[in-house]
């Protein structure tokens, strides 16, 4: 169920994308979840009607009893994995920067200070400035990460930084 849960917050954050579903319902069939709206999500193709897909994933999170999170859950887990993925070098400062994709409440002091440094980016942004803004950017990339307790609901295995 886990893939599934994941994905709810990815959704409602607007990082996972109507084309994506299908193949997410398949692998969710394959990892032994069953519902009919999740049987014919598997079955369409990639390209098929993005607010059929929608629909249709939707409907499949309520008869598997999976629910979509708010929208200040959803931002709140976007921080958190995008904190995670710089603090583990899967992400660089910029396509942090670039994949912040939602207005986000920050609720902990971590996820202000995070967000705030994220969103000082900017493509101008000098050469000599650009240094120090990736390392305030990764300082507060690792706090958040030492710090949350929303790990297990974005996916990471734990909730220390390796």
């Amino acid at each position: 169920m886990d893939r599934l849960r994941h994905s709810a917050w990815q959704y409602v954050a607007e990082v996972l994308h109507a084309e994506e579903l299908p193949m997410l319902a398949a692998h969710a069939l394959v990892d032994g979840h069953d519902s009919p709206a999740l049987r014919e999500l598997a079955g369409l193709p990639r390209r098929s009607d993005a607010s059929e897909v929608r629909e249709l994933y939707v409907q499949a999170l309520h008869e598997l009893d999976v629910p979509l999170p708010d929208d200040v859950t959803a931002g709140r887990c976007l921080l958190v994995s995008l904190a995670f993925g710089l603090a583990e070098g899967e992400l660089s400062p910029k396509e942090v920067a670039d994949r912040m994709s939602m207005t986000v409440t920050a609720l902990s002091e971590e996820e202000a200070l995070f967000l705030s440094v994220a969103a000082h980016y900017s493509e101008w942004l000098g050469p000599a400035d650009l240094p120090g803004w990736e390392r305030d950017l990764r300082t507060a990339a690792h706090a958040l990460a030492a710090s949350t307790d929303l790990a297990p609901s974005i996916g990471r295995p734990g909730m220390r930084v390796t």
